[in-house]
């Protein structure tokens, strides 16, 4: 195996292989990752067997530690052709090459099992292997469309409340309008801001238009509760929610989000509405969550690792 780092010049071998590969994500394609490069000193490797391009590991570099990745949601080892015993090899091979650049840790951020094509857990079998210790666990919501569980009578309300008071539910390039809705709830009701600034989606959503969208409830014409969606291959995700004082009297998300599953039931194998959790995890939202599950969703977790190396 050769391990070489990541520079600007191999990003379209990189993005080729992204996109074909078995565990691929548009969040790992250099065009998003790069978004905030500033913010990050970028450490990410590929690894080459017999010349070819064989894994990608997305990486950033902080102090003696590693991270993958610490501006993604999750990270992980990228691979087209799985194996447990060559993912051994491939991540022993990146160890040893982060420990010749000074690098004592690893902070590793699996991949959700629902985001693969088919199972690509190989590396959660290394990370055993090196006695990595699990230092974070977060929960998430996902339906899968093949077995979705029954949907309660307060989603069913809320969903024909919002058809009562006429919203209409749709597609929209309202950024600034939804990302004011957006700051005024996450300000007010959490001290918080969104990840990512306006001008930062905005340039985002241009770059990935089949990915990235919003779509809003309104009412004569204002946003009453609008989702961002993160759409790969397999899973439609919600990544950012909010409604309005008015949206939450009026059954808005509820409308919205039976609208979207609907939507994304003949393209998505998974509905994943997102975790429910804080203080690294240690804190369950169960309101939150409850909400998520009365759509019929079920928890899938969102696991990362540290490393000695």
């Amino acid at each position: 195996m050769q391990v070489r780092r990541y520079s600007a010049e191999l990003a379209p071998a990189w993005n080729a292989f992204n996109r074909r590969a078995r565990n691929g994500h548009f969040l790992f394609d250099r065009g998003f990752m790069d978004y905030h490069a500033d913010r990050f000193s970028d450490l990410s490797l590929m690894v080459f067997e017999d010349g070819a391009l064989v894994a990608l590991l997305p990486l950033n570099r902080a102090g003696d530690e590693v991270w993958s990745h610490q501006g993604l949601t999750f990270g992980g080892l990228v691979i087209e052709d799985p194996g447990v015993a060559r993912v051994l090899a491939i991540l022993d091979a990146c160890a040893d090459h982060l420990r010749a650049e000074g690098v004592t840790q690893l902070g590793y951020k699996a991949l959700p099992p629902i985001y693969a094509a088919a199972p690509a857990q190989d590396d959660l079998y290394w990370l055993f292997r090196r006695d990595a210790a699990l230092v974070r666990r977060d929960v998430s919501v996902a339906i899968d469309y093949r077995a979705r569980g029954p949907v309660s009578s307060r989603r069913v309300r809320g969903a024909r409340k919002a058809m009562k008071a006429g919203l209409t539910f749709g597609r929209s390039q309202d950024w600034p309008g939804f990302w004011r809705v957006l700051e005024a709830v996450l300000a007010g009701r959490h001290g918080a801001a969104p990840v990512h600034s306006l001008a930062e989606i905005q340039r985002l959503a241009a770059g990935f238009p089949d990915e990235i969208a919003l779509f809003v409830a309104s009412a004569r014409g204002e946003i009453q509760a609008g989702v961002v969606m993160f759409r790969s291959m397999h899973v439609a995700h919600a990544q950012y929610i909010a409604a309005g004082e008015a949206g939450r009297e009026n059954g808005s998300l509820d409308g919205l989000f039976e609208h979207l599953i609907a939507l994304h039931a003949s393209t998505h194998r998974y509905f994943d509405f997102g975790i429910s959790t804080t203080d690294q995890g240690r804190m369950l939202n169960e309101g939150l969550m409850r909400q998520k599950e009365e759509f019929g969703g079920g928890a899938v977790v969102h696991d990362i690792y540290r490393v000695t190396l």
